[in-house]
């Protein structure tokens, strides 16, 4: 899409954001832009871009004796994981045979090693497959028999889980697995981490690769409204521009502040420029943290603080300690930032962005944020897995004057709406319908899915799904969303697949799940359900019979049962709407 601007209420603001992006995707300027053919689609490029995730890795070594990663109390240079990643990929290479074109699964929590493992993997031109680290047992099993990994790579916990299923899934296909922060006993051919990382005696460079751009970078796994979940696959064009859309994104609203004379005074020129310190609370599996905060904090030689869990107090310890510049969550996160005692009584001064995205950034926490923030202004984005991260960006002087929209799309994407049947609607501010978006950060497609794939995907248009409206400056606002899921904090959950669950218990008849508005997590999973004759199921035993099925966020939080049977419509359809409104109201 072309932004434009014409004139109207904010003109200030839009006339100076127009102005610095024209300026930087300019034939001569840094985000000069090109259009190349991609697997018989015309797309939008930089023509500056790096050509792969193992030329931005290797960029990074230049940053080194810098902190990288601070985990909690630990702390590790650049220089440090750099070692630690050629021994992996060495290992990788040497001891178990993986190429171009393999994978290699992570299983873990937001430690050091899911960082080091990624830049191993996307080094050697394998595709690392995140693995979501609240999938029990049965859902590992899934995923790792669809993306059938040469090497899984999990933590104690993770380990655990997939021990009772490893047998399932090596009857695919032989898989290794390296255990990380783990005493427990291993099976045959396992080894523990610290056996087989030894950055002491690291090779000097990396094993030889030959990457394309359109080769498969990271396997995440998003679930469908029916069906299994789906593995995008997403490659290095997509990660590399997606990491430059942030950047754009970034340089664009500082160049717009100063054409405003809203900027803060240069500093010294022999002062050198303060390392910027990206705090990571989401998961490492999600596009969320990994493509939006990891990469383009690597990219900056920047400092990537990561924790054991979400906790707002050691959140905020952290953010004082680490003088933390940018805080990228869900939307919950910040206002439970804001809201915590400790907020009042810690230096949260350092703070330059806070926002982020997997779910809108209400408007009353936009102006929270703004004025809470001593130096820093809110920032939100929209996107997706099937976009590598953001379709659009909103912050700073944009974002007030506009907090109800997910901002403009990002510079090497098309945007267009179309009607149910799939047709192009007219452009015009009133317009509503399903977003499509097509350029260089939409995924290649779905692992093993062609079906899927081809359906998602046409003519190199992904129908996102969610209803928008587009106005007369391009700024996108997110009406609706189409699929029907629940955003919980980030977390998509697809109600059929919960319905599945359900329906395994042998006294359901009927049931509908639905999102139910929540304060704290945005929504929570309700289910509606109408039990068999005879049948006395309970909250508690349906939690029960669920924790041995689905991943705990996706048990329903609220249950009703109910004799009379669900609505529905003259398909033969569950009404949800109708059901929504009877017992959230």
């Amino acid at each position: 899409m072309t932004l434009v601007f014409p004139v109207g209420q904010d003109r200030n603001v839009t006339d100076h954001f127009r102005e610095a992006w024209d300026e930087l995707t300019a034939p001569g300027g840094s985000f000069e832009i090109e259009t190349i053919e991609v697997r018989g689609v015309p797309i939008k490029t930089f023509k500056s871009a790096p050509p792969n995730m193992r030329a931005v890795w290797e960029m990074s070594a230049a940053h080194g004796d810098k902190d990288y990663i601070v985990y909690e109390d630990e702390r590790y240079t650049f220089a440090e994981v750099h070692a630690q990643v050629r021994s992996l990929a060495h290992v990788l290479r040497e001891t178990h045979g993986v190429r171009e074109g393999d994978r290699v699964a992570i299983a873990m929590r937001n430690y050091p090693e899911w960082v080091v493992s990624y830049w191993a993997i996307v080094s050697l031109g394998a595709a690392a497959v995140g693995m979501n680290a609240w999938w029990t047992g049965p859902e590992m099993e899934f995923g790792l028999t669809d993306s059938r990994p040469k090497v899984l790579i999990a933590d104690d916990e993770r380990f655990e889980r997939v021990l009772p299923h490893l047998d399932a899934v090596r009857a695919e296909q032989p898989m290794h697995l390296i255990t990380v922060r783990s005493d427990r006993e291993l099976p045959v051919d396992a080894s523990r981490w610290t056996d087989v990382v030894d950055p002491t005696s690291a090779p000097d460079t990396l094993p030889d690769a030959t990457i394309d751009a359109d080769d498969d970078a990271c396997i995440f796994y998003t679930s469908g409204t029916t069906g299994p979940p789906k593995g995008a696959q997403l490659t290095h064009r997509g990660s590399v521009h997606n990491m430059l859309h942030l950047v754009f994104m970034t340089m664009v609203a500082g160049a717009a502040a100063a054409k405003a004379g809203d900027a803060p005074a240069p500093a010294e020129p022999e002062a050198a420029p303060a390392q910027p310190v990206m705090m990571a609370p989401t998961p490492l599996f999600h596009v969320t943290a990994n493509n939006c905060v990891l990469h383009p904090c690597t990219l900056a030689g920047g400092r990537l603080v990561l924790t054991y869990k979400w906790d707002p107090a050691r959140a905020l310890e952290l953010i004082e300690r680490e003088g933390v510049t940018n805080f990228s969550g869900v939307p919950t996160m910040s206002r439970e930032l804001l809201a915590h005692p400790d907020w009042s009584t810690r230096d949260t001064s350092s703070l330059q962005g806070m926002g982020g995205g997997g779910a809108a950034l209400q408007p009353d926490l936009v102006e929270k944020i703004d004025k809470s923030l001593s130096k820093g202004a809110p920032s939100t984005g929209y996107g997706l897995t099937e976009t590598h991260g953001i379709v659009t960006a909103n912050a700073a002087a944009n974002f007030v004057a506009k907090p109800a929209s997910a901002g403009p799309v990002v510079p090497t994407l098309e945007a267009k709406l179309v009607d149910d049947s799939g047709d192009d609607l007219p452009p015009g501010p009133d317009t509503i319908g399903q977003l499509c978006v097509r350029g260089s950060v939409v995924i290649k497609g779905y692992l093993n899915r062609p079906d899927a794939t081809a359906d998602g995907i046409r003519d190199g248009w992904f129908n996102t799904g969610d209803i928008a409206r587009i106005d007369e400056d391009g700024f996108v606002y997110i009406v609706d969303r189409a699929k029907d899921m629940v955003l919980r904090g980030g977390e998509n959950i697809y109600c059929s697949e919960v319905e599945s669950a359900i329906y395994e218990h042998d006294d359901v008849a009927e049931v509908a799940v639905f999102g139910v508005p929540d304060e704290r997590l945005g929504e929570e999973v309700g289910a509606a359900i109408v039990l068999r004759d005879g049948a006395s199921l309970d909250e508690d035993g349906l939690g029960s019979f669920l924790a041995e099925r689905i991943a705990k966020f996706k048990i329903p939080a609220h249950v009703w049962f109910r004799t009379e049977p669900l609505p529905r419509n003259a398909n033969g359809k569950f009404v949800k709407r109708d059901l929504r409104e009877e017992y959230v109201s």
